[in-house]
């Protein structure tokens, strides 16, 4: 993309902003600028991409799968080595080298002086403090190039917001993962072996394998990153990007479900409103929470389902009525004196009943038991 282009995005992006208030606590002109000022433009064509041969890990592959797909790269060769002879012929070298100087294209940190976070190499304009990999900084420095090579046409203020939920969702993990930083404190009760960084170190030649085939193996990894951060793009830029419209209208409309505020509706389930909620809630002025969702399934019932403290969380704002939970059809709708239920969740995340009159007196009731009403 040329710079003059790169312009007249960010113009656009200060001229409309699509997306209700989503940016609003970000001035658009320096938005604008930041795109302008962090991508850092080869200055001829990109024909050999360096990074280390030995084991390959997820960050350097996603790295190297990054900078593959942009117009200037992507007919580089790949040259994996740990001669800085020839890591020097390379137009761009990551993940090896000892250092991280951007105008020259050197993207490694595992030198002891490097502390970057996505925080840090913004100037404070994005929250994330996790230790930066190589797949962080090629995707801070680039990271907007390969979205627009990929998204085409679409409006520049939702390259932004799709720039920063996939480094959220996709690209900070292999960050912390390679860095050794843990996702919890204490010991995790069971062992996750199937996230895309595992995937990848599966990937590598066995160590008793005759002939290792080092090439092809890292080749392979690249075809399964590049294909699950397409797909992430993909399912973020169609699916929950479109979602954000549903949770404003409903938060918007929250006092007409109940003058509480305390309960939402969607017009129908499957829309992934979570993440959206807890950004919206705290663009409201003032802030506010909201403790329940309704919504119908795709049979036509209703539901009540209760909100996380944050993404990711198994713990409720409020739950169910603990008498509850576990029960289904008339025995609930006995214990709970509502009509047409059919069913509490054991933990008391989420239940059912036949019409919207039945899931809002759950909520409300469950709202009365937690001292919310």
């Amino acid at each position: 993309m040329l710079l003059s282009q790169l312009t007249t995005k960010g113009l656009a992006l200060c001229a409309s902003i699509s997306l209700s208030r989503l940016l609003s606590r970000i001035s658009p002109c320096v938005a604008m600028t930041t795109m302008v000022s962090e991508m850092k433009k080869f200055k001829k064509a990109v024909h050999k991409i360096g990074t280390h041969n030995g084991t390959f890990h997820c960050d350097e592959v996603l790295a190297v799968s990054m900078l593959k797909m942009l117009p200037e790269c992507q007919d580089a060769e790949i040259i994996r080595s740990r001669d800085e002879d020839m890591l020097k012929e390379c137009d761009i070298v990551v993940d090896v080298g000892a250092v991280y100087d951007p105008d020259n294209h050197r993207y490694d940190h595992h030198q002891k002086s490097f502390t970057e976070t996505m925080q840090s190499v913004s100037g404070g304009r994005k929250p994330w403090t996790t230790r930066l990999s190589s797949a962080g900084l090629v995707y801070h420095h680039f990271g907007r190039d390969v979205l627009a090579a990929r998204l085409g046409d679409a409006p520049a203020d939702t390259h932004e917001v799709l720039y920063d939920r996939l480094y959220q969702t996709f690209v900070e993990e292999i960050d912390a993962v390679d860095n050794g930083i843990n996702q919890y404190d204490g010991t995790p009760r069971y062992q996750v072996t199937s996230t895309i960084g595992a995937r990848v170190s599966r990937l590598n030649p066995a160590w008793n394998d005759p002939e290792p085939d080092e090439r092809g193996r890292f080749e392979r990894a690249m075809a399964l990153v590049t294909a699950e951060f397409g797909e992430a793009l993909r399912r973020l830029h169609t699916v929950w990007l479109p979602a954000r419209q549903l949770v404003e209208a409903a938060l918007r409309d929250r006092h007409r479900v109940h003058p509480s505020g305390l309960i939402a509706e969607l017009p129908a389930g499957g829309a992934p409103w979570k993440d959206h909620l807890f950004t919206l809630e705290q663009q409201l002025e003032p802030p506010a929470q909201v403790m329940f969702m309704l919504y119908t399934d795709q049979n036509g019932n209703w539901r009540v389902q209760t909100v996380p403290p944050f993404v990711g969380s198994f713990d409720m704002r409020v739950p169910l009525k603990k008498s509850w939970r576990g029960l289904r059809d008339d025995e609930l709708s006995k214990e709970s004196g509502i009509s047409g239920c059919v069913f509490v969740h054991a933990s008391g995340f989420i239940g059912g009943a036949k019409s919207r009159e039945s899931v809002l007196e759950m909520a409300l009731q469950s709202l009365r038991e937690a001292d919310k009403l």
